[in-house]
Formats: C-alpha cells, sequence, structure tokens
C-alpha cells in the first residue's frame, strides 16, 4: 500500500496538521497555567488529533473523488486518487488501517487521563472520539456525507474548536473551566475560516458537482463578509478573554498574531480568482497555529 510514498504523503496533507493540533496547545498551555501537566497526556492527545486529520484527509480524497467534486475545474492542489496515483481501493485500505489507529490511541490517551476512576469523563470522551471519527469519515463519505450539506463549517467549530480546546483542558484537570470557553470559540470561528476559505476556492467546482457548501448557499460576495465575521469574531473574543483574564504583559503576546489577521483579510477583500484563495489558506492555517502558541505562552509565563 506504501509502495509510492510522495502521493501517500501528498494524500495525508501535512500542511493541515498543525492547525488540527492548535486546540491542543492552548488546552494544554491553560492546564499547566492551572497546575496540571502531563506529557503522555500531551504526547498521546497530538497523536490522536493527527490520526484524527489524517483520517479526515483520506477520507476526504475518496468522497470527493467518488463524487465528483475533485475534477478538472478545481484549483487547489489534485488529490491522490483524483490524478491516479492511488486507487480507490487503495485509499480505502488507507482508511480502514487509519481508523484502527484512531481507535488505538483514542482509548490509550482517555485511560492514560482518566484511568478507572473516572468512570463517567471516560464514557464521556469515548462517546466523542466516536463523534470524531464519525466526523472525520462523513465529511465528504457516505450515502449523505453533511459537507455537502452546508454543514462542514458547523462540525469544525464544535471539533476544532470547542471539543479540541476543551476536551484538551479536560483531559488533564478533570473539569470544564470557563477559563478556556472563549479560547476555544476565538480558535473555532479561525478554523472554519480556513474551511470557508477552501470552498471560496473551489466554489464554481462544488456548485457545478452539486456539493453544496456554505459558501456555495451564500455566493462569493456574502462569503467574503461572513469570512470577515470569523476571522473579526475570533480577534474580538481574544480580545475579550485577555480583558476578562489579564494577569500579566505576557498575556498581550497574541496580538502579534492579529498583523498576519490583518493582512490576510486585506488579500481576502482584494481576491477575485480561486487562486487568490488557495495562496491564503497556508497564511490562515499558519497564522491560527502562531496565536494558539502566542496565546497560550502569554499565560505560561
Amino acid at each position: 500500500m506504501f509502495r509510492k510514498l510522495k502521493p501517500w504523503i501528498s494524500a495525508f496533507r501535512l500542511r493541515t496538521l498543525p492547525l488540527s493540533v492548535s486546540g491542543i496547545i492552548l488546552g494544554t498551555s491553560f492546564a499547566f497555567y492551572n497546575g496540571k501537566f502531563s506529557y503522555w497526556v500531551l504526547g498521546l492527545a497530538i497523536l490522536t488529533t493527527v490520526a484524527l486529520q489524517i483520517l479526515s484527509n483520506l477520507a476526504n480524497d475518496y468522497g470527493d473523488s467518488a463524487n465528483g467534486a475533485d475534477n478538472d475545474d478545481r484549483v487547489g492542489p489534485m488529490r491522490a486518487v483524483q490524478s491516479g496515483d492511488i486507487t480507490p481501493e487503495e485509499m480505502m485500505e488507507a482508511i480502514k488501517f487509519n481508523v484502527v489507529l484512531v481507535i488505538m490511541f483514542t482509548v490509550c490517551l482517555i485511560w492514560g487521563a482518566f484511568g478507572p476512576t473516572n468512570f463517567l469523563f471516560l464514557l464521556l470522551f469515548l462517546f466523542l472520539g466516536g463523534l470524531a471519527m464519525y466526523a472525520a469519515l462523513n465529511y465528504t463519505m457516505g450515502e449523505s456525507p453533511y459537507g455537502y450539506r452546508a454543514l462542514g463549517d458547523v462540525f469544525v467549530f464544535v471539533f476544532f474548536g470547542l471539543v479540541s480546546t476543551i476536551g484538551s483542558y479536560v483531559l488533564y484537570r478533570h473539569t470544564v473551566d470557563h477559563l478556556v470557553i472563549l479560547p476555544a470559540i476565538s480558535l473555532g470561528l479561525l478554523s472554519v475560516g480556513v474551511l470557508n476559505l477552501n470552498n471560496m476556492r473551489d466554489i464554481k467546482s462544488d456548485e457545478n458537482s452539486g456539493k453544496i457548501t456554505l459558501a456555495v448557499k451564500l455566493g462569493l460576495s456574502k462569503a467574503k463578509k461572513y469570512h470577515f465575521l470569523l476571522v473579526g469574531g475570533a480577534m474580538l473574543m481574544a480580545v475579550l478573554f485577555c480583558v476578562f483574564y489579564y494577569v500579566s504583559y505576557f498575556n498581550l503576546l497574541f496580538l502579534i498574531a492579529f498583523l498576519p489577521f490583518t493582512i490576510h483579510l486585506l488579500k481576502i477583500k482584494a481576491a477575485k480568482q480561486p487562486s487568490d484563495f488557495d495562496s491564503q489558506l497556508k497564511v490562515l492555517a499558519l497564522s491560527t497555529f502562531l496565536f494558539s502558541i502566542l496565546l497560550g505562552i502569554g499565560y505560561i509565563l
């Protein structure tokens, strides 16, 4: 299955991984700030999140190819199945293998974080792990993929923002804390922004193939306004968080990330061609990663 290393690495879409671990960084940082930390939990949380993200990427590659969304009109990098470098059968085998990995890492993470003494949390996180796997597989796969019904934004906000940030905090502290709610919302909005960029780039090809994203429903002009609300709302949530939980000047470090966010929004305002949106995907994803690091470090120092 892995005889062709380069196509598989491309299918893994490694550039998406920093964004996927941003919630882990935030949750871990605030747990550390409140006196709880474990290298084992951190390592297993990252492995679980990365495995889930790769599972999602492989499933999207397979699903979009099967449903016709990956076609000649698509502007982004050519997918592995679409290009013929990996057959649908090989991709499905890789998806099954990744499912096993995700289950293994998830069980180890939950047991390592809670053990037998926190049975309710153990059950809750097993349930959340199952939902996360469902979300990863069914964005573009299955008989009625939710990504084709303009529901992708909701799932990304919930799992990349709320579940990732608040959930990782609970892994350490075994309790939900209001401290992480605003950062989780901020990260969720930025993560949806990355998805919206992708959907704005593919708006024509998605519409032609019957993939109804929120960007397709809104149209390009309104989708750009929606994008400003997402990124601007995330910045506002971060500022409010700092106002409510200000401790020292270090807490203001996250403001550094506002510079690339602002430049990004100016680029989106001027964007006209699909390639203009594609070039900003990495920018927003890495800026969000930087934002998470700076916000977290600002409360550790």
